[in-house]
Parts: structure tokens; C-alpha cells; sequence
């Protein structure tokens, strides 16, 4: 990717005292899947956030994911270009187009799957939050929302939590907001995170900002904590996902396909996951 430059007497942005940039990555891409952020690394220190990835085809094919189990953790799909196909287990399939999102709640146990939809550029994230314990086993629930029904205020997009005066449709799982941003070249945005969402994260989908270190397509960037305002700047049209949240206090035990606070926990989420697989290989879906 070419590399972006700062434009001549662009603005350098100063942040508040208490602003930190704690790490940075631009994480291990695999075809057109880029992983940002996983348990081993950046989701132990931005939990209850604990899995990132950009997913871009470039126009290229893209045949997608066949259906797969998770548990203990929520996905929340966001489609900033092209559109994506879905299906699962509760039942659901269609085409989710550009600006929507698939909020997957997985509970104790669900497989879902989908892919690129229409044949040209598919891009956004997807995103994985870790469950509190009341919520790790509980029943799966599936939610498609098209662009017409996800809030904004002013630049942001709201896809979960609270923003100024939009919030989203989605109930999330603890005290956490999830914005998509989109600027233009020039302009500013700040986001002034409540007091206790000391964790804080931001992640490039395309262009540049400045925060005041600049920031490409990606780049994920983890703030120590702090209750200052962020300030961004767009050295080019750029959109960004940013995440905020009080942090989650429990230890990560990991399944294949799933995030859960205890192995007992993880033990029974898979057995239901075997259950629904039988069921599924019956049906003749697998």
C-alpha cells in the first residue's frame, strides 16, 4: 500500500495531558482477512474486546466462512463497503448491505456463517466481545440491522452503546460503546470516552487520521487509560472503528471457536456446540 503523507502545513494535533498511546499493530493478514487484535495479544489488555478483524476482498472472489459454532462471546459484524451474506442456526439468512451489521450473541452455543455478497469490494470488521458470566450460557440471539436502523451523531455511527444523542438498538452485554466514523479529508472529531471506560482502542478501515500520531489503514491503536478526549484528524477520506468499556475482570478461557470465564464454563457451552453440529450434519447442512 503506498504510504500516506502528512500534506504540507498540516495541522499537528496536541492531546490533553493523560494521553497515552500504550501499543500498536498492524496485525497477521491471511487472503483478505486482516487479524488485528486476539487474546494472546491485544484483547488480554483491551478486554471485554478481544478479537479484531478487517476483512477487505479488493474485488477479489471470496467464497466466505461455512457455518461454524462460537460461545461465550458476541460478534458484531459491520459492513462499510459491498454487502455480506449470512446464516445461522436461529434460523436467519439474507444479505446485510453496505452501512448494516450482524450482532451475534452466542451464548451458550450457535454456528453461523456467511460471506462476501455481491461480486465487487466487500469491506469492514468483525468484532468479538467476551460475555460476562450471567451471559456466557444463555440463549443465543441473532440481530441483522440495515443501514437505515444503526444511529449516528453527527460523524459517528453508533453500533453499540451510547454517542451524544444516539444510541444503539443493540442492548450490549456490559458498559461499552463501538463507533464507526467516517471524515473527510481536513476534518476533526474528538471522543470524549465516559469516566470508567478505561479501555480504549481505535482501528483504521480506510485512509489516514491523525491522533496525533498518524494512523493508516490497518493500524489498530491501544490507549493506556485515561478519561482525556481523543482528537482525530483526517489527513485523507477516512473511516475508523474506535471501542470504549469498563474492563472485563475475568480471566479469558479459550475453545477453538469460543471465549469463556471458566473452563467449567467452556465445557458445557461445548457440549451443546456438539449437540447442535449432530443436528446440523442430520440436516444435511454440514
Amino acid at each position: 500500500m503506498k504510504t500516506a503523507t502528512r500534506p504540507q502545513g498540516a495541522t499537528v494535533l496536541t492531546q490533553r495531558p493523560g494521553f497515552r498511546i500504550a501499543r500498536r499493530t498492524r496485525g497477521q493478514s491471511h487472503g483478505p482477512v486482516t487479524r488485528l487484535m486476539s487474546p494472546s495479544d491485544f484483547g488480554r489488555l483491551l478486554k471485554p474486546f478481544v478479537f479484531l478483524d478487517l476483512f477487505d476482498t479488493q474485488g477479489k472472489p471470496f467464497n466466505g466462512f461455512g457455518l461454524h459454532p462460537h460461545s461465550g462471546i458476541a460478534t458484531l459484524t459491520y459492513v462499510a463497503e459491498g454487502s455480506v451474506s449470512y446464516e445461522d442456526t436461529n434460523g436467519a439468512t439474507g444479505l446485510l448491505p453496505a452501512g448494516g451489521l450482524e450482532w451475534m450473541r452466542a451464548g451458550g452455543g450457535v454456528w453461523h456463517g456467511g460471506g462476501a455478497g455481491e461480486p465487487v469490494r466487500t469491506r469492514g470488521f468483525q468484532l468479538w466481545v467476551a460475555l460476562p458470566p450471567e451471559l456466557e450460557l444463555g440463549p443465543s440471539e441473532s440481530v441483522y440491522l440495515g443501514p437505515e436502523r444503526i444511529p449516528n451523531d453527527g460523524r459517528a455511527r453508533v453500533l453499540l452503546g451510547s454517542h451524544g444523542t444516539a444510541t444503539s438498538a443493540i442492548k450490549a452485554p456490559s458498559p461499552m460503546n463501538y463507533l464507526a466514523v467516517r471524515l473527510k479529508a481536513g476534518e476533526r472529531w474528538s471522543y470524549q470516552p465516559p469516566t470508567e471506560h478505561t479501555v480504549l482502542w481505535t482501528a483504521v478501515g480506510m485512509g489516514a487520521v491523525l491522533v496525533p500520531d498518524e494512523l493508516q489503514q490497518g493500524d489498530l491503536m491501544a490507549f493506556s487509560p485515561s478519561s482525556a478526549a481523543i482528537e482525530f484528524e483526517a489527513q485523507f477520506d477516512a473511516e475508523f472503528v474506535l471501542g470504549s468499556a469498563v474492563p472485563h475482570d475475568r480471566d479469558l478461557i479459550l475453545g477453538s471457536h469460543s471465549v469463556h470465564t471458566s473452563t467449567a464454563a467452556l465445557r458445557e457451552a461445548e457440549i451443546r456446540i456438539s449437540a447442535i453440529q449432530t443436528r446440523l450434519i442430520q440436516q444435511g447442512r454440514l
